[in-house]
């Protein structure tokens, strides 16, 4: 997992290349530089921007400010919680092993209305169905790796699942097997693989407790901008106190969770209110 401690851009006319470091500004500032220089030479070749990479999702670092970190014993990074580009806060882990499996209802009409985080129902199969499927998956995988535990949450957009059995790293093979099995989405699974973590969303989505994403984000362009985006934090924080990101369901397979685990998966299920029975965001 990587988050790099210091950004910046390089500008020319109408692009704009972010550059980043872990060893100080100055040097985020030459990335940025390099970075400028290949995409125009790239673009007077005759590249073409492609959607994704546009979003910078997820072929770079993830440009979002580490709030909390959780380290082992001998001080290697276990777990992180950022806020993402539009507001919620997000853990990230290196072997806690979270798999989200979206429900039919919640398929996107089109990449920008998922981008805005509207959708369009699928009325294909109830969500009594979908729910039944994926409990089905969850035993069938149990019956072939019965030392496997799973916690299953119920979320707005589908399911979450969490393996607690043992820590499970984002690079293992393993991890193919449950996002076939599962049927993963596959830009979260690219993004597991190339930022070498897996990502929770621990807070609502915005416009789900009646927010807007916030204008601006981190790194702060100046001290106004920061200011308008504390105001939003705590008009955001004190909405979401109404809703839950997920609900448990329950506990399959393996009952005992890996004692390195079982502080990342105490502190997902309180910053998710997982069991308080509040609506989904």
């Amino acid at each position: 997992m990587h988050f790099p401690t210091y950004w910046t851009t390089a500008k020319d006319k109408n692009l704009t290349a972010w550059g980043w470091s872990d060893e100080s500004l100055a040097h985020a500032a030459g990335h940025a530089a390099e970075r400028l220089a290949r995409i125009k030479d790239w673009l007077r070749r005759g590249g073409k921007p492609a959607l994704q990479q546009r979003y910078g999702y997820p072929d770079r670092p993830m440009r979002e400010e580490v709030l909390r970190e959780f380290r082992s014993n001998n001080g290697t990074l276990r777990a992180a919680v950022t806020r993402n580009s539009y507001g919620c806060l997000v853990l990230n882990t290196a072997d806690l092993m979270f798999v989200d499996v979206d429900a039919p209802e919640a398929k996107e009409s089109s990449f920008l209305a998922g981008l805005f985080g509207f959708r369009r129902p699928d009325k294909s199969r109830s969500p009594d169905e979908f729910m039944n499927g994926v409990m089905a998956r969850v035993q069938d995988w149990l019956n072939r790796q019965p030392a496997w535990g799973w916690r299953v949450y119920r979320t707005r957009a589908g399911v979450r699942l969490v393996a607690t059995h043992q820590p499970v790293a984002s690079e293992d093979p393993v991890c193919v097997a449950a996002f076939d099995a599962f049927e993963a989405d596959p830009l979260y699974r690219k993004l597991c693989a190339t930022q070498k973590c897996f990502r929770a969303r621990l807070t609502p989505k915005p416009w789900r407790c009646d927010m807007d994403k916030p204008r601006g984000r981190w790194p702060w362009a100046n001290e106004k901008t920061e200011v308008r985006f504390r105001k939003w934090e705590a008009e955001y924080t004190a909405s979401a106190e109404r809703y839950a990101t997920c609900n448990f369901v329950g506990h399959f397979g393996h009952a005992d969770i890996a004692p390195e685990l079982r502080p990342l998966v105490e502190f997902h299920d309180q910053a998710t209110r997982a069991a308080s029975g509040l609506p989904l965001a």
